[in-house]
């Protein structure tokens, strides 16, 4: 199959799928979700993706309608009727169908389970990337992968339209995170990034691109940095699922980062062959 899609126990191509009109997620964006890229087959620290996807559910009063189990059954299932080489897997729970009202005790007493497999791609390791900044007007749930993406999908079109991959939140001076992935700076030999509070996702990337770190004894610090830092940094980039590691090379328009190439090299190498061994490939 090219794609594949699940809900609530039923399966068909994306485009043929179809939802009842209440359901929470149409009205509120009542719900939470996770997704990670396949290659050769194989979802990308699959388990870590879903301890997280129950932590969210947890953290907004959602009870998945599975146990986890049973969960990465169904997704691996899913991903094996799918061709491709590189795969994007996406799930989410929300809190189930209902007749429109803001408090979920009008909700089903079942949360609704779904779920698609497509076609997708990696971003390069070797490449550059643009960005733009966007001052972060989420509210202090960032923690948790919701659906609530409305400033996302305004951040992502801002920089669209300015020709560049990816926008970068901050809140004041401060950095937080992108649109789509964590953000992180080199400066000096080590690397900086944002702590895991309410502002930012804890990404699964994230988590390892310091792990990397630390086998290959770069020093890390686990704080805020300001925007100011950002663009006087050694190095910038950006990390997620779908882009492991990710080069920046102008901000607003502005160039940054290319003073610690060598250190930075280390970093790509060792999460990209981490993720090539996972997926029993030498390359892609």
């Amino acid at each position: 199959m090219k794609n594949i899609a699940y809900y609530n126990g039923q399966t068909g191509p994306i485009e043929t799928m179809m939802v009842p009109m209440n359901e929470r997620a149409c009205y509120f964006g009542d719900g939470v979700y996770d997704a990670t890229c396949v290659v050769n087959g194989e979802p990308i620290e699959l388990l870590e993706h879903i301890e997280r996807f129950y932590q969210s559910a947890q953290l907004v009063d959602i009870k998945v309608r599975m146990e986890k189990e049973e969960l990465e059954t169904l997704l691996r299932g899913l991903v094996r009727k799918v061709e491709g080489e590189i795969l994007f897997l996406y799930w989410q729970a929300t809190r189930g169908v209902g007749m429109r009202g803001h408090p979920y005790k009008n909700a089903g007493e079942e949360s609704s389970l779904w779920a698609f497999v497509r076609p997708s791609e990696l971003k390069k390791p070797d490449e550059l990337y643009t960005c733009v900044t966007a001052e972060d007007r989420r509210f202090f749930y960032c923690h948790v992968k919701t659906l609530n993406l409305l400033p996302n999908v305004l951040a992502s079109q801002k920089a669209e339209e300015a020709g560049c991959d990816e926008a970068i939140f901050h809140r004041g001076e401060r950095v937080t995170e992108c649109a789509h992935s964590n953000i992180h700076i080199l400066k000096d030999g080590v690397l900086h990034t944002a702590p895991c509070d309410e502002l930012i996702l804890p990404g699964i990337a994230r988590a390892h691109l310091i792990a990397a770190c630390s086998r290959l004894g770069i020093q890390v610090e686990e704080k805020p940095f300001t925007v100011e830092e950002m663009m006087n940094a050694d190095e910038v980039f950006f990390s997620s699922s779908s882009a492991p590691i990710c080069r920046v090379r102008e901000i607003d328009g502005q160039p940054v980062g290319g003073k610690d190439g060598q250190t930075f090299a280390r970093i790509r190498d060792e999460r990209w062959q981490e993720i090539m061994k996972q997926a029993g490939a030498a390359c892609l």
